[in-house]
């Protein structure tokens, strides 16, 4: 009853200069992420009130070209307001159950096909966990399982995330702690706009 979110959000999403002005014209959209690692499942992925860490990922994926299905020249970012609907919210106690029993149902089902479940993985020297390809099918297995009971399909998944190293030693706190956002439902995207510098002169409003 309590997992509609109310109100509106900015978010902020990583990629080339030429598609933020495109998405920002109403010329394209952005495209639905569909990799079986996607952290919080397929959709489309915003970095919650961050345009820095956004700008960041953008600049990683022109460096490293052969590790995504993006490819960046110009390192830019798209803002988009957003409205998260019923959303699949990890920061929610009772999702984390629901997150678990997923994961059961999952597991399950791939044991009687004789499959062997997928895992999480790093990337490169990084020690996070950057390939989620076994939190990736948990998520769209509670998706399909929605769909299968006529359930309301959740419009969004919201999920925070400790990343990098740690701000200093023994800290709670790592330098990449993030919270991303994936729609599903592209309904939830009100409007796209291209982030602005703040006018040191002025006070923030």
């Amino acid at each position: 009853m309590y997992s509609t979110r109310s109100g509106l959000i900015l978010g902020f999403h990583g990629c080339d200069s030429s598609l933020a002005k495109a998405v920002a014209s109403g010329k394209k959209n952005l495209r639905n992420s569909e990799n079986n690692y996607d952290w919080l499942g397929h959709g489309v992925y915003f970095w919650e009130n961050s345009p820095q860490r956004a700008f960041e990922f953008a600049t990683w994926l022109k460096t490293n070209p052969g590790k995504a299905n993006s490819k960046v020249e110009t390192p830019a970012v798209i803002g988009a307001v957003i409205d998260l609907g019923l959303c699949f919210d990890m920061l929610d106690y009772g999702m984390l159950g629901i997150l678990k029993s997923g994961y059961e149902v999952f597991k399950s089902i791939w044991e009687k096909t004789g499959r062997k479940l997928p895992t999480n993985k790093s990337m490169g020297n990084s020690g996070d966990l950057l390939l989620r390809e076994l939190d990736c099918a948990v998520f769209e297995t509670i998706h399909q399982l929605r769909k299968e009971a006529n359930d309301p399909p959740y419009d969004s998944v919201k999920g925070v995330f400790w990343e990098g190293n740690e701000l200093y030693p023994n800290a709670g706190f790592k330098e990449k702690d993030h919270i991303q956002i994936c729609i599903r439902n592209p309904n939830c995207i009100k409007g796209f706009f291209l982030p602005r510098l703040e006018n040191k002169k002025f006070s923030k409003v």
